[in-house]
């Protein structure tokens, strides 16, 4: 069995498993294309990645890329073409922390858990 995610107007709506047979047969429709749970990022643990990373809801197929690319989470993030994954236009720090992004300031912030009151 193998995941197939549905593409309208480029975006994903759903993700099914099925053999390629049952897709092939047009039983669910057209606009099926194949992808990969073990790919991430370009990467496949077993070195044959798949349209570089799994399908998720609401993920756009870039068919030029031939991949997967999950939504934008800020305005301010950057797709990277090799991943196909946004990044921060500046990194997370390091030190331990937890950290939110601060689109408003273009930073880091530390992220503090608050006890219910």
């Amino acid at each position: 069995m193998s995941h197939f995610a549905k593409i309208e107007n480029g975006v994903v709506p759903q993700v099914i498993v099925a053999e390629q047979d049952v897709i092939d047969s047009g039983l669910f429709g057209d606009g099926w294309v194949q992808t990969s749970y073990n790919t991430h990022a370009g990467q496949h643990p077993e070195n044959r990645p798949l349209r570089k990373n799994y399908a998720g809801i609401g993920y756009t197929y870039d068919i030029q890329r031939d991949a997967f690319i999950p939504p934008q989470p800020y305005p301010s993030w950057l797709l990277v073409e090799d991943t196909c994954l946004w990044e921060p236009p500046i990194p997370m720090p390091t030190d331990g922390s937890p950290y939110k992004w601060n689109e408003t300031t273009q930073s880091w912030d530390v992220w503090a858990l608050q006890a219910p009151q």
